[in-house]
């Protein structure tokens, strides 16, 4: 019996749908041209299973980035429901360099499919904008980042994961750059102790001569 468009799919037919997404991820990364059948074959499924729910490689490319990205924006709201916020958002930041990666590594196979006239359109980045604004607001409600970061401010100031080598060791310097956002965040946050703006300088220390010396 055909199933019908647009209903559930059985946990068999799931299950096989993300194998061919997990393997189809790798092997496009690796070759923007990799030929289907290569990737049915290693996914373990037949040609009729994997053009049931691909029918092409139009198809293909842009449910792994669909997919990826509606990922990235699930684990925002486990991670709420397990960690702190500020935890919560710098621990989701690192889910978002992951998939940053995964995208550069598959921008050929997305050039390929969206650059040709009359190609489809690249899918919007709404689910990770609105996963990125649901942590500030709830880092922003608990005190632990400055106040008015919008989700498009956070993700100008990330821009520069797209700029990492995908086949380079990119995960130390990641770090660093997405450390140093979090710290920027933390910055001013209400809850965070720090200088009171506007306050009088501190006068310069002297020692038994005399002379003046600095503080730091």
């Amino acid at each position: 019996m055909q199933q019908k468009k647009g209903a559930p799919l059985r946990s068999d037919a799931q299950r096989n749908r993300e194998r061919i997404l997990d393997v189809a991820l790798v092997e496009l990364t690796r070759c923007a041209g990799a030929p289907l059948s290569a990737i049915a074959k290693k996914a373990g499924v037949g040609q009729g299973t994997f053009y049931r729910n691909f029918p092409n490689r139009e198809a293909l490319v842009l449910e792994i980035y669909r997919h990826e990205m509606q990922q990235v924006a699930d684990t925002a709201t486990h991670l709420l429901g397990t960690r702190p916020p500020d935890l919560a958002l710098r621990a989701w930041m690192d889910r978002l360099a992951e998939f940053a990666m995964a995208k550069a590594g598959l921008a050929d196979a997305i050039r390929l499919v969206t650059g040709a006239p009359g190609g489809p359109e690249k899918p919007s980045p709404t689910p990770v904008v609105s996963a990125a604004g649901l942590l500030l607001r709830a880092n922003e409600e608990a005190g632990t980042i400055r106040p008015g970061v919008t989700a498009d401010d956070f993700l100008i100031a990330i821009a520069g994961l797209w700029q990492l080598d995908p086949h380079d060791d990119w995960r130390p310097r990641a770090t660093r750059l997405l450390d140093l956002v979090m710290d920027g965040l933390r910055a001013g946050a209400p809850g965070r102790p720090g200088p009171t703006r506007g306050s009088p300088p501190r006068a310069p220390c002297m020692d038994s001569s005399g002379a003046k010396w600095v503080s730091w």
